[in-house]
């Protein structure tokens, strides 16, 4: 073709806008609440961002895989409900409203706005008209209302815990939000305090949660895992030592152990350092109370407690063994929580890492218990590991000579007749806190009276809404310092009493969003006929960080409402995905100042260097966009520039989509250039001739249908990076077939349009307005189904070989006869050649692959 009769390249900046208007025109992705009786529901769900005010590239990945199950899945026939909202509680906007001086509600929603707008440039097939935000009085008067109804029916508890207390921020610290024993934002001291916190009874519904896990076979066995040693059962036993003497009215200790078959290797006692033996000790001690201190003051996640030097101080007690009557010294452990089991431990230094340091540090004994395979008992030691493998119990009494799990049951037996211990079943599984001590979050909706206690906030009065003339100027929750919003009187005896002013956690926003949507505009929390037909939720999707916390408080609270029966299902997501995460390179000055992908060039050699400077710089391994090393992208310029289909159309063809991907310019504008082949690729068959059989039409429509069914394929099993290869290989068969080839090539386009179209919706109707001026939109039409005829092999490639060495190929008729075989194989010119007029002493054909000829 000349370049006079090129067709102009594809305006996406014009053509996007306009489809997105049609769509929206045509109210293609509205559901209804409750779907008819005979309709095929799916409810397609990305777990909801919290609006920071910009999209980052892990929402365009995130939210154009849910696109793409949409879209393909209405057009398959269902009904499908996708719809969006915000998860927007939270301390980023009260550090906002501290730093900047406005109203959280204010940021929150501006940034709702700003991050609506950028998503709708996408292109997705949301169903708008459910949005909420999650600081919508009306969402968290439902979400208080259902709090109330969980409170009733004995899943809610108040009650004294420790907690991390910022003594700056005045508010609880999450562990994560310790750093090096100092809060996060303020940098102070953390303290350890004890408050009166609301919980959830999470642990109630831990045998439940953890044998559900079973039955959710479309979510990832990674993340099964990850719950279920969250969860975290362990068979063992509870253990009295009886303190040699009692301190304070203190007579014995309480451990758990799941290894009391260990009980004879036995060489201290540790405990928290909030556990009354800690108090005692502080008590009689400094030197223990600055220990405590020192303690309080350390992070106490578990990767703090595991990168932390195992500390402890001499208590000066002693416990009397239960079986040989021996005394062990108890000291105060720094890596002992009192929130996890008793707060007290037994410390088997032979078979346990963390017990081994600290007694090697302190130099107490260490006795090995248990005999690997093979080792002798009269010259086995512990060395600096400690033998956590099986083998045959030792040096412990009656127990000895018998194999682990049976002296675990013997140990246990003697126990429970000592009257010393008993075997139980143990969970790491802790009830959920849900108090926080800020403003900027659904406020707890009770009051507290001298007279009649905890007393629910009258439902006629929900919600309890925030109020808005808050002081950011003074440390710790306005709510609390507020003059008139917490002083009410009391529902029951009208006397002077205060509203809770702890808000929740921002994780019982995202429990029961899911469930919100499907009715979100009802009076009611949920609406039972909404609920009971779109949950559960067919395909959520998110990112793997989300794992252990979200989905297992989302399993609770589902459960817990399906208890009560307000919910069918007692599991909220039949299926789960999880994408990887979208990396690039980080790029940095010699001056220690990380650039952005934009203030640098790349030569050809793979040098880089600053624009501005022309010095070179130094190019870090991909990984995570993080705005701390400036390697993020933004989505709004690249849709600016390439388009939204490309930006949809690389993040999918890069790799399998749980796996991180790589983003890179010089992909994104490949993307863009298979965009244009495409528009070409129609431009130049129009106008289509008459549907012609021919052999070559023929070949052609197998191609089509077969480009069909692998594409389906794919989008079924989530595996779009090889549905987009199988696109490519579609559109050279097109562009590759000969002119007598014309007649099937109207099919074919109008294949790898509707094929494209859940990835590049723009394109595929800008395409298919170009082929069908008088259509429906794609949007509104049905999936493509492949014909299972056009599916068979009509001919066959067999390999010609002489003398064992391949010298042709030749196509044949899959049920051709072996002389026609035989004959087309001899008539291939390299084949006579190298029979060179030999006779052929043996012909040989294995039907569908080879003829050899051997002379």
């Amino acid at each position: 073709m000349d370049q006079a009769s090129e067709p102009a390249r594809y305006d996406f900046a014009a053509a996007e806008p306009r489809w997105q208007a049609a769509w929206n025109d045509r109210d293609c992705f509205l559901a209804p609440d409750v779907p008819p009786a005979d309709a095929k529901k799916y409810y397609v769900l990305e777990m909801f961002p919290y609006p920071s005010g910009k999209i980052h590239m892990g929402h365009v990945r995130n939210y154009t895989l849910g696109d793409v199950v949409a879209r393909y899945k209405r057009a398959t026939g269902h009904l499908v409900m996708h719809p969006m909202g915000w998860d927007a509680f939270g301390l980023p906007a009260e550090n906002a409203a501290r730093d900047r001086g406005v109203h959280p509600g204010q940021w929150t929603y501006n940034n709702i706005a700003n991050m609506r707008a950028e998503l709708k440039r996408m292109g997705l097939s949301l169903d708008w008209s459910r949005e909420f935000a999650t600081c919508d009085p009306e969402y968290y008067g439902q979400q208080q209302s259902l709090f109330q109804d969980l409170m009733a029916a004995g899943w809610v508890e108040r009650k004294e815990s420790w907690v991390n207390w910022d003594p700056v921020d005045n508010t609880v610290l999450a562990n994560e939000q310790v750093i090096d024993g100092k809060g996060w934002r303020s940098g102070a001291p953390v303290e350890k305090k004890r408050l009166s916190q609301w919980f959830m009874q999470i642990t109630r519904a831990a045998p439940e949660l953890l044998g559900a896990l079973d039955t959710l076979d479309r979510w990832p066995e990674r993340v099964k895992l990850m719950q279920a040693n969250w969860i975290g059962r362990s068979e063992g036993a509870r253990v009295r030592f009886e303190l040699a003497q009692s301190v304070d009215g203190v007579t014995d200790v309480e451990v758990f152990t799941t290894r009391p078959d260990t009980l004879f290797g036995m060489s201290f006692l540790a405990v928290a350092a909030e556990h009354p033996l800690a108090d005692a000790a502080a008590k009689r001690d400094p030197a223990a109370a600055a220990f405590i201190a020192e303690c309080r003051a350390q992070g106490t996640s578990e990767a703090a407690i595991e990168q932390a030097e195992k500390r402890g101080f001499d208590t000066g007690f002693f416990v009397k063994h239960p079986f040989n009557g021996q005394e062990y010294p108890i000291w105060i452990a720094n890596f002992v929580l009192m929130e996890y089991g008793t707060g007290a431990i037994f410390g088997c230094p032979s078979g346990d890492q963390r017990d081994l340091d600290f007694a090697r540090k302190y130099d107490l004994p260490v006795l090995p218990v248990v005999l690997p395979p093979d080792a002798d008992p009269r010259d086995f030691t512990i060395g600096d590991v400690a033998y956590t493998d099986d083998g045959t119990i030792f040096n412990s009494g009656f127990l000895n000579g018998k194999t682990v799990p049976e002296a675990k049951r013997a140990a246990i037996d003697a126990l429970e007749q000592k009257r010393a211990g008993k075997g139980i079943v143990n969970w790491r599984l802790r009830d959920w806190g849900v108090s926080r001590q800020r403003y900027w979050g659904c406020p707890i909706p009770v009051i507290h009276c001298d007279a009649c206690g905890v007393v629910p906030v009258p439902k006629d009065q929900l919600p309890v809404k925030l109020p808005e003339d808050v002081d950011f100027s003074r440390p710790g929750n306005p709510l609390d310092h507020h003059p008139t919003w917490k002083h009410v009187n009391c529902p029951q005896c009208s006397r002077a009493a205060v509203r809770e002013t702890d808000t929740f956690d921002t994780f019982v926003d995202s429990s029961w969003y899911f469930a919100r949507f499907c009715s979100p505009r009802a009076t009611v929390p949920l609406t039972k006929a909404a609920v009971e037909a779109w949950l559960p939720v067919d395909q959520y999707i998110g990112g793997i960080e989300h794992a252990i916390l979200h989905l297992l408080y989302a399993r609770f609270f589902t459960r817990a409402l399906h208890g009560m029966d307000k919910v069918a299902t007692p599991e909220p997501f039949a299926g789960l995905f999880t994408q990887g995460m979208v990396t690039h390179a980080s790029y940095r000055a010699a001056d220690g100042r990380w650039l952005y992908p934009e203030e640098i060039s790349v030569d050809a050699e793979g040098v880089a260097t600053e624009k501005a400077t022309g010095a070179v710089v130094a190019i870090g391994r991909g990984e995570k966009m993080s705005k701390s090393k400036n390697n993020t992208v933004d989505p709004g310029a690249i849709i600016d520039r390439y388009g939204a289909d490309t930006a949809r159309w690389f993040i999918l063809s890069d790799n399998p989509p749980e796996r991180d991907m790589e983003w890179s310019e010089a992909g994104v504008a490949g993307s863009q250039r298979f965009v244009q082949r495409l528009w070409r690729l129609v431009q130049t068959n129009l106008p289509l001739p008459a549907a012609e059989e021919t052999p070559a039409g023929r070949k052609l429509r197998q191609t089509t249908h077969r480009a069909i069914a692998a594409v389906t394929q794919a989008l079924e099993t989530f595996a779009f990076n090889v549905a987009v290869a199988r696109i490519h290989e579609f559109a050279n068969a097109i562009a590759e077939a000969p002119a007598e080839a014309a007649g099937a090539k109207a099919e074919a386009l109008d294949a790898i349009t509707q094929l494209i179209s859940p990835m590049m919706p723009h394109l595929a109707e800008e395409l298919w307005s170009t082929l069908h001026p008088d259509g429906k939109l794609v949007a509104e039409l049905d999936w493509p189904v492949a014909d299972p005829a056009l599916l068979k092999a009509e001919t066959v490639t067999l390999a010609v070989q002489v003398n064992g060495k391949l010298r042709s190929n030749i196509e044949v008729a899959v049920n051709e006869g072996e002389d026609a075989i035989f004959a087309a194989a001899l008539a291939e010119e390299n084949v006579s050649r190298a029979i060179d007029g030999k006779p052929i002493r043996k012909r040989i054909h294995v039907r569908g692959r080879i003829v050899n000829f051997v002379v």
